[in-house]
């Protein structure tokens, strides 16, 4: 039995229902932070951050129907920011940069409580650096750095090796590769006999199905991935002599999936009571000091937010936009005789002369 679909580390969702806002299995709430404003989208809401092994959620305590979840894969940059809050004025504030396949999102989050300024920042940074260096328990990996001498497996945290097989042949290739399996209660390893740098390491996160299968080489144990990134959709065989070994082989291959499935390990482990996660009173005085003299504050956009303006709010700038990314206009389309185009209806109090005149002026 394979996992259901993993989305919360890999996308970017916008008010999302009840269901979706619970942890999925295997996912843990690290930290939870109250009192925080998304001064992006929804500036002048207090919600509530949570901070999990995948993602970070922000809930408002306005509405329950507004709400957003940043998968940790789609991040691209954690820092800080200085900003105008409406319930902060000038604070210092999380701002988190990510990317999608079709657009680029920007976050900002304020902490209400000055004197807790550091805390979702430092948690987010640390979890979200957690989670980069540890994409070998999520994601097949081809021909890895995964050793750290001959024969010896660079182990994961909280990794055992439970099994090792020597004598196994990679079916990837006419004639076959000898070379020995290690199966441990995290992943299945592959490697050659010649060679360590031809191998394979694939998580049982990436898993979706162990049988044993007649090939050209006679009975293979056969490992179907997952499609989609980190998987590949790839089908992997392996021969393993005698027909008796083989057999056993799939069944613990088959108990362990199952047990992993029950409880995944996304390898994201952090320890909040360390140096870099916390930070004392000395710290926060140097923040307070910095917003004294701060000269230069970035201005948050504060239209009103709409339900249907959620995605628009947060694109970046620079990002590039279709209009299947972006919420439809309130505005029609309509014919311009002066301009010979169909363009969207200017606002109340605005004609296409006084429009073009401004940005005449500008370019002057």
């Amino acid at each position: 039995m394979a996992l259901p679909r993993i989305w919360e580390d890999r996308e970017i969702r916008f008010d999302l229902p009840g269901i979706d806002l619970q942890p999925r299995s295997g996912e843990h709430i690290l930290m939870r932070c109250e009192g925080v404003e998304d001064t992006k989208g929804n500036a002048g809401d207090s919600g509530s951050l949570s901070i999990s092994n995948l993602r970070v959620v922000w809930n408002s305590h306005v509405s329950s129907r507004i709400s957003l979840s940043i998968g940790y894969n789609c991040v691209v940059q954690v820092t800080t920011k200085i900003i105008n809050s409406k319930l902060m004025g000038v604070a210092k504030a999380l701002y988190i940069l990510t990317r999608t396949p079709s657009a680029r999102y920007e976050f900002i989050f304020t902490n209400l409580d000055a004197s807790d300024i550091l805390k979702h920042y430092n948690a987010v940074l640390a979890v979200y650096k957690s989670y980069c260096s540890s994409r070998l328990y999520r994601e097949l990996r081809l021909r890895g750095a995964i050793f750290h001498g001959p024969g010896q497996l660079r182990t994961l945290r909280n990794e055992r090796i439970m099994n090792t097989l020597r004598g196994v042949w990679n079916l990837a290739s006419d004639q076959g590769s000898l070379g020995t399996m290690l199966i441990s209660n995290i992943r299945v390893v592959w490697f050659a006999e010649m060679n360590e740098h031809f191998n394979i390491s694939l998580p049982f996160l990436q898993i979706k199905q162990v049988r044993v299968r007649n090939s050209k080489f006679g009975d293979a144990l056969v490992l179907a991935t997952q499609e989609g990134p980190g998987g590949g959709g790839y089908v992997l065989g392996f021969r393993i002599d005698p027909a008796e070994k083989l057999q056993a082989v799939c069944q613990e291959l088959i108990a362990l999936h199952k047990a992993f499935t029950r409880e995944p390990d996304f390898g994201v482990h952090v320890d909040f009571a360390s140096p870099e996660v916390t930070q004392g009173e000395e710290a926060v005085q140097q923040i307070r000091e910095e917003l004294a003299v701060e000269k230069e504050v970035q201005e948050i956009d504060d239209r009103p937010n709409e339900m249907s303006d959620a995605l628009v709010n947060y694109y970046a700038a620079g990002s590039e936009s279709t209009i299947s990314e972006v919420s439809k206009s309130k505005n029609p389309v309509s014919f311009c005789s002066e301009l010979g185009l169909a363009i969207e209806t200017p606002k109340e109090g605005f004609t296409v002369k006084s429009l073009w005149e401004v940005l005449t002026n500008d370019q002057a």
